[in-house]
């Protein structure tokens, strides 16, 4: 599984509207609003490389009023929370 953070910058007034259409989307699973340099942070998590050049490079291009994004590959999580457990029924 291939984990991405994507830092993302979009048009003020279209924060909650942008942010709304990426949790509708499949391969991102969460999507924070935040304060500082960045507007939201939406995390991917998909089965290869070639699944996330193409959230990054097609899915995202397509919403309007994103303006700029930065992609972070993560390589290990370091987490305590078992992220499986918490959310299975």
């Amino acid at each position: 599984m291939v984990t991405a953070i994507i830092l993302i910058n979009v048009q003020r007034q279209k924060v909650n509207q942008i942010a709304e259409q990426l949790a509708d989307m499949e391969q991102i699973t969460e999507v924070f609003s935040v304060s500082g340099q960045y507007d939201l942070i939406a995390i991917a998590r998909v089965p290869r490389n070639d699944d996330l050049a193409e959230v990054v490079t097609r899915h995202l291009l397509t919403i309007d009023g994103l303006e700029k994004t930065n992609t972070l590959l993560a390589f290990k999580a370091y987490s305590r929370h078992d992220l499986e457990a918490m959310f299975s029924v």
